[in-house]
């Protein structure tokens, strides 16, 4: 059988996906389905993912246990990496296409299309994220006990 801890975690990533979709969309006016399954944007569905499982392995552990340090340990490492190297890897991405347009003469072998610019997160939607994560964990955890 599968852990509740799990499936929590599923939700809060696929609930953030949904989100991003309707937060793009509406912007846009427009249906953005892509938003589902891409990285990037509001709010971060990693951060979510992570501090669901987190929440959940403190609810059904406790909060001493060494389990729940490894999934805190984790989420943080998760939220670093999507609010700092992540990010400038997009920025970076952003400035390479950039130069790949505005390249005049032979160009260096590249990909055929463009990088992808929107791979990290802004620090507000990692916290987002987490927060989503976090009430999805301890509902679900409540919901379950």
């Amino acid at each position: 059988m599968i852990t509740p801890i799990l499936i929590h975690a599923v939700a809060a990533w696929a609930i953030a996906q949904a989100i991003k979709m309707v937060i793009a969309s509406a912007s846009g006016r427009k249906l953005a389905w892509r938003y589902l399954s891409t990285g990037g944007g509001m709010p971060s569905s990693h951060s979510a993912m992570v501090c669901a499982c987190a929440t959940g392995v403190g609810f059904h552990q406790g909060v001493d246990d060494p389990l729940f340090a490894i999934a805190a340990v984790l989420a943080f490492i998760v939220m670093y990496d999507a609010c700092n190297v992540r990010w400038q890897t997009g920025k970076q991405a952003k400035a390479l296409n950039c130069m790949m347009r505005a390249w005049s003469g032979e160009k260096p072998e590249f990909p055929d299309r463009e990088l992808k610019e929107m791979l990290g997160h802004t620090p507000f939607q990692v916290a987002m994220g987490a927060v989503l994560g976090v009430a999805v964990g301890a509902v679900g955890s409540l919901l379950t006990a």
